[in-house]
This record gives C-alpha cells, sequence and structure tokens, in this order.
C-alpha cells in the first residue's frame, strides 16, 4: 500500500514492491527484480527489522548504510557495511535524516512534495463540491493494529460533537480491510452525525481526501502523516504508541492525545515500550478538548481552498 504514495514522486525514479506475505516467491521475485534492475551505489536501510536485510541485500549495492546493533533488531545491522553513529532512539523522522548526514549532506530543505495528478484533483473537487460547502473533519479509525485502535462508541461521541458543537461536515475514510470496515459501520450506527462514507481501497484517493479536509482524527497510522505532510491539523490520539517517537513530526503536538506520557514526566522519545490497554482509558472529551484546539488557533472551521 505505501508504494502508491511514493509512485510519482519527483525524487523517485522507480519502486519494486517487496509482498512480504508470500514468503519464499516473494523473496525470490524480490531478487530477480532487483537483479534485473540497474546496481545501485548506495542503499539506505531506513528499517530495524528482519524483513529489510532482503532488499538489502538482494540490490547488491557495495555500499550499505543502516543502524547499528543497539538500534536495530533481528541481525539487521549485519547486512550493513556502514553504520550510522551510536545515538539515542529519536523520533522516526529524526532518525531517518541521520542518513543525510552520513551521505555528507548538511544544508538542505525539507520538503514532502507528495503531488497528486490532474485526474486526482479533478476527482478530489468534485468529492468536496458534492458532499457540503462546511468545514470537513475526516476521521481514520482504524491503525494497522488493533491494539493501536480506539472504542467505536467514543469515535461516535466525537462525530457528534464534531457535527452538532462545532459544525463540521464528518467524513469517515480508510482502507478496504474488513476490520476497518466493521469499525467504520459501527461509528456510523452509534453516531446521529450525517457521516459520509469514504471507506475504500485507494491509499492515493484517501491521500486526497486528508489533503482536501479541514482536519483530520486518527489513531497511530499512516494518514497522520499524510495530513502533517500536507498541512492539514491532525488530532492523533495515542495510548498504546508513543508520540514523541511516532507522532506527526515537528507539528500539531499540541492536538495530540498523548495518554502515553506518564503525568508529570517528561516525553522520552526514545521510549518504544507498548502501553497495552491504554487506548480504552481515553475518553471522548479528551478528543473534543483538542478539536476545539484546532478550531481555536488553527481556524480550521473555516473552509480552505480544496486545491492541492
Amino acid at each position: 500500500m505505501p508504494a502508491e504514495i511514493l509512485r510519482g514522486h519527483p525524487s523517485v525514479d522507480d519502486v519494486i514492491v517487496f509482498r512480504r506475505k508470500d514468503g519464499l516467491t516473494a523473496a525470490r521475485r524480490l531478487w530477480r527484480d532487483l537483479k534485473s534492475a540497474p546496481r545501485p551505489d548506495v542503499s539506505l536501510n531506513f528499517n530495524v527489522y528482519l524483513k529489510s536485510v532482503w532488499p538489502v541485500l538482494a540490490c547488491r549495492a557495495p555500499r550499505r548504510i543502516g543502524f547499528n546493533r543497539a538500534r536495530s533488531f533481528d541481525g539487521v545491522s549485519l547486512a550493513a557495511n556502514e553504520h550510522l553513529p551510536p545515538r539515542p532512539w529519536a523520533h522516526t523522522a529524526d532518525m531517518f535524516l541521520e542518513f543525510a548526514g552520513q551521505l555528507g549532506i548538511r544544508k538542505f530543505e525539507r520538503e514532502w512534495r507528495i503531488e497528486f495528478s490532474r485526474e486526482e484533483l479533478e476527482s478530489q473537487s468534485a468529492f468536496f463540491s458534492r458532499i457540503s460547502s462546511k468545514p470537513v473533519a475526516t476521521i481514520v479509525p482504524a491503525s494497522a493494529s488493533i491494539k493501536k485502535d480506539w472504542i467505536p462508541e467514543k469515535w461516535a461521541t466525537v462525530a457528534d460533537s464534531l457535527a452538532s458543537d462545532f459544525g463540521f461536515r464528518v467524513v469517515i475514510a480508510g482502507g478496504p480491510g474488513e476490520r476497518e470496515q466493521t469499525m467504520a459501520r459501527e461509528i456510523i450506527a452509534h453516531s446521529s452525525a450525517a457521516i459520509e462514507w469514504a471507506m475504500g481501497d485507494s491509499v492515493r484517493r484517501l491521500a486526497w481526501i486528508v489533503g482536501g479536509s479541514d482536519l483530520v482524527l486518527a489513531p497511530d497510522t499512516g494518514p497522520v502523516h499524510i495530513a502533517r505532510a500536507l498541512g492539514v491539523p491532525v488530532i492523533g490520539i495515542y495510548g498504546h504508541t508513543n508520540p514523541w517517537r511516532v507522532g506527526p513530526w515537528r507539528a500539531y503536538s499540541d492536538l495530540w492525545v498523548d495518554k502515553y506520557t506518564e503525568p508529570g514526566t517528561l516525553p522520552d522519545p526514545s521510549n518504544r515500550t507498548p502501553r497495552w490497554h491504554v487506548m480504552p482509558t481515553i475518553e471522548p472529551e479528551d478528543v473534543i478538548a483538542r478539536i476545539a484546539v484546532a478550531v481555536d488557533k488553527y481556524g480550521v472551521t473555516r473552509t480552505k481552498s480544496r486545491a492541492l
């Protein structure tokens, strides 16, 4: 799924997909695809788990840069022949930017450059023109893991408040998975708001829906970072994972619902320990309070131009 975000990026010439779930068949296909591709000068392994070893080795790059043993798992560091200097764990994006320094790049502009085709922009304009002239708040309720998800009934209470207290048109968006679809249906069933159904099977469509929204609400999931990249205020809901490590990078921390960080303690981006059973303790009032901040500080109830 993430490959579709990278396709068409002006700094990416090609995207090769490794379908890890296909097992040995996937490994053979990956090896064949990379063997037929031009041999790169360098590989950058941003990942720290075993799944990343196979493309690193298969690409045949003579210079293979990765994290050292202290910041990786499963022997991943052994696949690299050049390691980043030892440092504490940090926000994931800050760790990625360390590769620039390793390559000798000292000054650079940080640009996201997620771009949409003319057809996508036309679809986006038609979608938002059809659903409402009101500001749009998009809820992306499901993450990759049920442990990071919030409770549908509580999402429904937030949807009601978005519509009745703040005047938003509420959209529910996400992927085609059965768990995602079931959660979305439960939210709609428990809500009195007129929620627009925008669940689908295209991450590109999800991206332009996020980009055209005035506010996005989600747990720890990819669309949070798409919203941040496109400059859309996003309320991230965190209890299982650490927002100071995986939240929107250097943005919207005043909109986070952070139940991961213990009261009275300083945020610690190096803390990777999951906090089991915290997400259900988050209440709708915690999220509604952040909506009020988004309205007061970011003016999200003033509808913006939908063109990206």
